[in-house]
């Protein structure tokens, strides 16, 4: 088990309070350590003409404070740290994470537009944390129902792309579902229809049977799925093979789900910044259940 710390970014707001409450459960879980961080921003890091006498006493944090009382309230675990950093969130969160094995924050803090839902803070930690990211969404969060109802009981749902499935993506959701008693819904979708283009404004149906294309998607989601079964023989997993658009059918899989695990984007040559990719997004966007970003395997040699 890792000694490193379980890091829950606070701010005083209800959602950081509810992530509160997911990395305590994730600490306790895993027999880590939880590492309550507040990064407290001020006008002076935007106004570069302002100068700063002193900062605040890092020592007087009324959000701290806060998630103390919170903590304690709901059972503390051991060993529990609280930290105040001043900076920028955004980029202070992802230099935390560095020593941390998951980072936890609420989808929104307490600055923005009230319509959004996805921080701007919650969007770069997801993207450039070194460790695993779990953002907690806002209660009530509507999502249109899959193609098959699911079962019940406890759900840990993973996208899984055939044509370049990621082990660490897979790994976390396994780890994941075994202490949970949860089960391993893997969503492999396939694009249906495909349109072929035989001239400009010109589009005819392909003479493909979507049939083979579902049969030979599941047969490679099974194929991937199996070494997790091997090394977590507790944990029951299923592909859930589907036509269309990945990012829509795992937010439909989202519902009433523990946790949905993303992937993000591997560097390359001609595109060396980090990534989430268009599905990661659309997940964070719209999915009910907290959403776990997965930093892709190193690269093999």
């Amino acid at each position: 088990m890792s000694t490193l710390p379980v890091v829950a970014a606070v701010d005083g707001s209800d959602d950081s309070l509810r992530a509160l409450d997911r990395a305590r459960d994730a600490a306790l879980g895993r027999a880590a350590p939880l590492r309550v961080a507040h990064v407290r921003q001020y006008a002076v890091w935007g106004r570069p003409d302002i100068i700063a006498v002193a900062p605040p006493d890092p020592d007087e944090d009324p959000v701290l404070d806060a998630a103390r009382a919170h903590l304690r309230a709901g059972g503390e675990p051991p060993g529990t740290e609280y930290l105040t950093v001043e900076g920028f969130p955004g980029a202070v969160l992802p230099e935390l994470s560095a020593d941390a094995q998951l980072l936890v924050l609420g989808s929104r803090g307490r600055g923005g537009f009230a319509t959004l839902v996805l921080g701007s803070t919650s969007l770069a930690a997801a993207r450039d944390a070194e460790c695993p990211v779990v953002v907690v969404p806002r209660p009530g969060r509507e999502v249109p129902g899959g193609a098959v109802p699911p079962e019940p009981g406890p759900r840990v749902v993973v996208g899984l792309h055939v044509d370049s499935p990621d082990d660490a993506t897979l790994a976390f959701a396994f780890a994941e579902a075994e202490p949970r008693g949860a089960r391993v819904q893997a969503v492999a979708a396939y694009p249906w229809p495909v349109p072929a283009w035989t001239a400009p404004g010109q589009v005819v149906p392909p003479v493909i049977d979507e049939a083979a294309v579902e049969s030979e998607t599941r047969v490679l989601a099974e194929g991937f799925l199996a070494p997790y079964r091997e090394r977590h023989p507790g944990v029951r997993a299923e592909p859930h093979v589907v036509p269309g658009d990945a990012a829509g059918n795992l937010v439909a899989a989202s519902r009433d789900a523990d946790l949905v695990v993303v992937g993000r984007h591997r560097r390359r040559l001609l595109a060396p910044a980090r990534m989430l990719g268009s599905v990661t997004h659309a997940v964070l966007l719209h999915a009910a259940a907290p959403v776990a970003v997965v930093p892709p395997s190193p690269p093999r040699e």
